[in-house]
């Protein structure tokens, strides 16, 4: 590798590495407060960063730098399930490694300066600053038949509210048993956070 090369990996790679520290550290992190996955955002960035640049040498194709993109865009553990806005930091990072290797310079860093710029703003803009509310939900076993009436649904929701803290808005009964005096109700809830539910297939019935 020639001494210009040297330089110019010395270069892409500080720039790739501030502007994941910048994402996974000061953006990701702060907000969800998850470090397990501060160790894979930035260890796949940095692998398919090297990865993708040392291969550009040899001549590397762009169908091939795609196939390397979607080989590692669907990687998933199958140990954990991984929510849905860590997999789009996920895409991201492995994103942000193939363009910090790949894109054209010319002896002018302006072009992936700029371009690291719009992904920092883009993901702070949507991750810290457009604050969007999802209807989350809990299951919940009641007791009482007789408050699932339709006429009485505003009282069980104001105890519901009382009962658990939870500023629930609406429900759907899921499911009734006349045998124990049960019933399984489905309330819901504002968040600015999405949560995951696990569950049976009943679920949905």
């Amino acid at each position: 590798m020639k001494e210009q090369s040297y330089l110019e990996l010395l270069v892409r790679l500080a720039v790739n590495f501030v502007a994941i520290i910048l994402i996974v550290r000061y953006i990701y992190y702060p907000k969800h407060r998850n470090k397990e996955f501060l160790f894979t955002f930035s260890l796949f960035n940095i692998v398919i960063f090297l990865l993708c640049f040392l291969l550009s040498s040899a001549q590397l194709e762009l169908s091939f730098a795609f196939g390397l993109f979607a080989i590692f865009s669907i990687i998933r553990y199958r140990t954990v399930t991984i929510p849905v806005r860590e997999m789009g930091y996920f895409f991201l990072c492995v994103a942000l490694g193939i363009v910090n290797a790949l894109i054209v310079v010319n002896d002018n860093y302006v072009n992936i300066i700029l371009t690291n710029i719009i992904f920092i703003v883009t993901i702070f803009l949507l991750d810290r600053r457009i604050d969007l509310k999802h209807e989350n939900y809990r299951f919940i076993i009641l007791d009482r038949l007789d408050m699932v009436h339709e006429d009485r649904r505003v009282e069980l929701i104001d105890d519901l509210k009382v009962k658990t803290g939870i500023e629930f808005h609406r429900i759907e009964i899921m499911r009734l048993d006349y045998f124990k005096e049960t019933a399984r109700i489905k309330a819901f809830f504002y968040s600015n956070r999405a949560e995951s539910h696990s569950g049976t297939g009943d679920d949905e019935d």
